[in-house]
């Protein structure tokens, strides 16, 4: 089970605040699943961004994936870490990394990945890995500057 390391970085017009903000969104999972996945919540005990658990299926077509992730403290304060307890890798932790830059906020997705011996491993190196993981990152990053777009947006014209 020799691990490795997927990273992808985006800087977006935004505060740390604020990204916090949208990743504690209760819509988060949904709008960050990329068409066609679909990701159902079964089970949330979370009582921040940084302690409690996930439990979720996702839906590649009509198979669904169970996945059960705890959340921890991040590798910096403005962040946090998800590791799977259960789920269809045989190692899986993902850092959200918040970092203030000039023009806004670094988001870093920083994961150490392993697959599964067997039909299973090979099946996940055709979704969690390689040029399908680095798209779902590049959606990721992409629908998340555009929800703190939306949500500017709608701040703004409140305040007129």
């Amino acid at each position: 089970m020799a691990a490795r390391i997927f990273s992808h970085s985006s800087v977006l017009p935004t505060t740390v605040d604020n990204l916090v903000a949208f990743h504690e969104g209760p819509d988060v999972f949904r709008k960050l699943a990329m068409p066609p996945l679909v990701v159902q919540m079964l089970r949330d005990t979370r009582s921040s961004l940084t302690k409690g658990e996930l439990t979720f299926r996702m839906w590649f077509g009509p198979f669904p994936v169970r996945w059960r992730a705890r959340h921890e403290p991040g590798p910096i304060e403005s962040g946090f870490k998800d590791v799977q307890v259960e789920g269809p890798m045989a190692r899986w932790e993902h850092e959200h990394i918040f970092e203030p830059v000039e023009n806004g906020v670094q988001l870093t997705d920083r994961i150490t990945l392993a697959h599964k011996p067997g039909w299973r491993g090979w099946l996940t190196r055709l979704v969690f890995d390689g040029p399908p993981l680095r798209l779902l990152f590049v959606y990721r990053h992409w629908r998340t500057r555009r929800e703190l777009a939306r949500t500017n947006r709608l701040l703004e014209s409140e305040l007129l």
